[in-house]
């Protein structure tokens, strides 16, 4: 096999890692969802319903996101390895840069997570619908990044961004005060 097959591995892993990833995030963040409106109801089945959504947590951070995240970040580095003059390019350490925040979310999920289980969590299920776009956004950057690598302008990514922030924020109000 040739370094040029090697790199083709690795990206299709990493693109499987990173859907993965994502696909994990969202799932989970929404079972929080359930799992924190389930405080509203009658004692019988709140236990039942929380001890299913807690279940159902770590099954999607331990055998969804945490071998993702690997997959990922393996991947990643072995196209780096490969591709070292990357690491010199200023796209790439932003790119890098929104990874390791996504990455530092994703274990603060694991935090939430034992706070449902022990019912010592003070955060809503608006919050939690919030918190489910925090990856989104370091989500298009980073596809956008990796996509148009030295052809972006930085400035227009960090407006595109914001703008897609208060698109989201906008969205969220809304169905808030819908629900209210």
């Amino acid at each position: 096999m040739q370094i040029s097959d090697w790199y083709a591995i690795a990206k299709a892993l990493h693109l499987i890692g990173m859907v993965s990833w994502m696909a994990g995030i969202f799932y989970l963040v929404r079972i929080m969802v359930y799992h924190a409106q389930s405080k509203e109801k009658a004692p019988e089945i709140r236990l039942v319903l929380q001890d299913q959504f807690t279940g159902m947590e770590w099954k999607a951070y331990k055998v969804i996101i945490q071998p993702a995240v690997v997959i990922t970040w393996a991947a990643g580095s072995t196209m780096l390895f490969i591709q070292s003059a990357w690491l010199q390019q200023p796209w790439m350490h932003v790119k890098l840069t929104l990874l390791v925040l996504l990455t530092v979310y994703t274990h603060g999920l694991k935090d939430h997570v034992k706070k449902l289980e022990a019912g010592t969590s003070i955060r809503t299920h608006l919050f939690f619908r919030a918190w489910n776009e925090v990856p989104t956004i370091a989500m298009v950057g980073i596809i956008f990044l990796a996509v148009f690598k030295d052809r972006i302008n930085f400035f227009t990514l960090f407006i595109g961004l914001i703008l897609f922030v208060l698109l989201i924020g906008w969205g969220i109000w809304k169905v808030n005060r819908r629900s209210s």
